[in-house]
């Protein structure tokens, strides 16, 4: 693996660290399955790049976008709770409906930011080399992003969502409404997840209403990856192991595709397959290190 390569992998792990933080809530916090992922992603990135195109400074257009992506979550909350939607089928709903939305807001299926203002303009205008200024700058957003998350689960508010998902029969008879607990970590969730589609769009230059196929999959395998690798445990260990199983599936991700055995090796368009290999990996290590120990 070259530098260059990873380096842009630390990069990649701390921008799309944000959303494995926002998958993290749904699934292992209130055991929510949200596919909803897949579409706040891309409605992130189209509402920064449309805000950006529109003059609004690049740090102003995050929070439009968290905003976005906590309405969608809502609404993924709301269509499970109050209509008694099946969760998963919420948030296909959901899903499906931000493709349409977010061309609505784009106006287009992709909206390019050649040439425009970017969060990365004010590390690189300090003369930071522009290869140093995204991990840096992302690093940065997103160990304050872990920080605010724990926090955030330990107070009242956060300590009912995660009994909300623990054991939802008792947090009732506490008289916590379990139903805006869940429209609320949903929305916060996705609020996360659309932060990371707007940092990624401004880091590549570019949206696209596509961008966020397979987004859910990159999560749930990083954050298998971070429970594997530096184990489960309280809430700050969950979160760090989180961020840090999102830098690791990037990097695993760089070295299989710099990877060459023989005349064999691995093209771009092979991510998935890859993925699906990291993951197993994941999921089976604990089990053969058992075996192994034990033989």
């Amino acid at each position: 693996m070259s530098w260059y390569a990873f380096i842009g992998a630390i990069e990649q792990g701390f921008v799309y660290g944000l959303m494995v933080l926002g998958v993290y809530l749904t699934f292992r916090v209130l055991d929510f399955p949200d596919l909803t992922v897949d579409g706040s992603l891309p409605l992130g990135a189209a509402v920064s790049s449309v805000a950006i195109t529109a003059g609004v400074d690049p740090f102003a257009s995050l929070f439009l976008a968290m905003g976005a992506g906590f309405i969608a979550g809502m609404i993924t909350g709301f269509l499970n709770t109050k209509l008694k939607i099946l969760h998963l089928l919420s948030s296909i709903l959901t899903m499906i409906a931000l493709y349409s939305i977010n061309i609505r807001i784009m106006g287009r299926p992709n909206l390019t930011l050649l040439g425009k203002p970017t969060v990365l303009d004010s590390l690189t205008g300090m003369g930071l080399p522009p290869s140093l200024a995204g991990p840096v700058l992302y690093g940065l957003i997103s160990i304050i992003a872990v920080i605010a998350l724990i926090w955030f689960l330990h107070t009242e508010l956060g300590l009912a969502i995660q009994a909300t998902g623990d054991n939802s029969r008792m947090i009732v008879s506490q008289g916590v409404n379990t139903h805006i607990m869940i429209i609320g970590g949903v929305g916060l969730s996705n609020a996360l997840v659309a932060l990371s589609g707007a940092l990624v769009a401004q880091n590549q230059g570019a949206a696209d209403v596509n961008m966020g196929v397979g987004t859910i999959v990159a999560g749930l395998a990083s954050v298998i990856i971070g429970e594997t690798l530096f184990g489960k445990g309280g809430v700050v260990r969950c979160v760090i192991s989180c961020l840090l199983g999102s830098v690791a599936y990037r990097l695993a991700i760089a070295l299989a595709l710099g990877m060459k055995i023989g005349t064999f090796s691995f093209e771009p368009s092979d991510l998935n397959l890859i993925t699906a290999l990291v993951v197993v990996a994941a999921l089976t290590a604990p089990m053969l290190k058992k075996k192994l120990a034990t033989s």
